[in-house]
């Protein structure tokens, strides 16, 4: 199990060089934060769209998060040109890739370019453009969110300050991914439910010879977060990293739990030094480690390595003694689209993203992309994501990225550099509380 497939080695060196598709927080990839990207790929010249049914006059631009060479990117192309020809509405689409719709799309609305359509993640999208955003409230008398899922309009509707102004799709949710092959090796029969029966995991998955958790400095901190959470909430965690709020039972038990999980040497031993995608692509995907905390897009972007197969375990976070939150509080989220109020055809523009995001179209990208269908009539998900749809069917309450640990950028690396200490045993407890609190004076 350990070197599942020595081919997968000679992978490595490729796939480090590329982008993986991802979706999550201010440093990592989710859903509303994507993956970190690399420079723009070319982009190859688009099949060219069938011939259209009827010409309507009407022609949306839609600028696009992802790579036209991405799953994403393909099924999109694709889904269009089937639109144009069904419609005779011509689209007009622009994969801009990540950074060029965080670096540019502000600038071209402010300039007042045409754009009809747009996407990224369901908090970006609402807080940074949200002036710029159509009210989507009178098209849902057609009856969309009959077969949308709920929690998930619900959290654009909160995004959106009360109004839905984006539709979701490519949902994901922030869980743990485990190795169903080591947990049977090590004679786990169940997943964890509690932080007692975590550590009975952990204790088991090293006793097999293999590592028990790994992360990297991409999600780390979500690990931090979730099980303060646990302890106090979403917002002892908020407390902390924007008040300066360290010295708090919350904060002192998760540090203990964590210097307990170094000191039985739980952790990777390149925990501190993991650098994304280290402990996803070389430790995880490769089968030297149990347990990985991260979005349920992991299996689409370690699928080169793990094999296209590969069915990993998920669960959700486990509850803690004493703690306010169980789990059905976990991070979910997912890119949106939405329409500019500037467009001259917002009825065309959603009549496209409805398209999009139901039916036959919904599912493909689901399909290509190893994604949550945005409509709940699509009931076949990917094989690959069997464990995932359970732990998010559980999830009834939902938290923001990394439940607010990275809410703070100028004590963000603080954090990071104390946890990483606390977890190898460099600093105590109270060594990680008085370090936070200075630093946040």
């Amino acid at each position: 199990m350990k070197t599942r497939n020595l081919a997968l080695l000679l992978a490595i060196a490729l796939l480090f060089s590329l982008s993986l598709t991802g979706c999550g927080g201010s440093s990592a990839p989710a859903a509303e934060q994507a993956a970190p990207a690399a420079e723009p790929a070319a982009e190859p010249a688009a099949e060219p769209a069938a011939e259209p049914a009827a010409a309507t006059g009407a022609t949306l631009v839609y600028w696009s998060m992802w790579e036209a060479t991405e799953p994403q990117g393909v099924v999109l192309q694709d889904a269009i040109n089937a639109f144009t020809a069904e419609t005779g509405i011509a689209v007009d689409v622009q994969f801009k890739g990540r950074q060029g719709i965080r670096q540019g799309l502000q600038a071209a609305l402010d300039a007042g370019t045409v754009i009809d359509i747009f996407d990224e993640g369901v908090d970006r999208v609402n807080q940074n453009w949200g002036s710029y955003l159509l009210d989507l409230e009178p098209y849902m008398a057609n009856g969309y969110e009959d077969t949308a899922i709920a929690p998930f309009m619900a959290a654009c509707r909160e995004a959106g300050g009360g109004t839905l102004k984006s539709i979701p799709y490519q949902g994901s949710i922030f869980a743990w991914f485990y190795n169903p092959d080591i947990f049977a090796e090590a004679g786990i029969e169940a997943v964890p439910t509690t932080w007692d029966e975590f550590l009975d995991c952990c204790a088991k998955i090293k006793a097999a010879g293999y590592i028990p958790i790994t992360s990297d400095d991409a999600y780390f901190l979500s690990n931090f977060g979730y099980h303060v959470a646990r302890y106090g909430g979403q917002d002892a965690v908020i407390d902390a990293v924007t008040n300066g709020n360290w010295d708090t039972d919350a904060i002192r038990k998760t540090a203990e739990d964590f210097y307990y999980l170094g000191e039985q040497g739980y952790f990777s031993p390149n925990l501190a030094s993991n650098v994304w995608p280290n402990g996803q692509n070389v430790e995880f995907a490769l089968g030297d480690v149990g347990m990985y905390l991260n979005g349920s897009w992991l299996p689409n972007e370690i699928r080169g390595l793990a094999g296209d197969d590969y069915v990993w375990g998920c669960f959700s976070y486990p509850s803690v003694e004493g703690g306010v939150d169980d789990t059905s509080y976990a991070n979910t989220s997912f890119q949106v689209f939405a329409i500019n109020n500037k467009t001259q055809y917002p009825d065309e523009a959603f009549q496209l993203i409805e398209w999009l995001t139901k039916g036959e179209w919904d599912l493909k990208l689901s399909q290509g992309s190893l994604g949550v269908p945005a409509d709940t009539t699509n009931t076949e998900w990917p094989a690959q994501m069997v464990n995932v749809k359970p732990v998010l069917e559980g999830t009834a309450n939902r938290y923001i990225w990394a439940a607010g640990a990275e809410n703070n950028a100028d004590i963000t690396p603080v954090l990071l550099e104390n946890l990483l200490n606390l977890c190898t045993n460099k600093i105590t407890p109270d060594d990680f509380i008085n370090n936070m609190l200075a630093a946040s004076k």
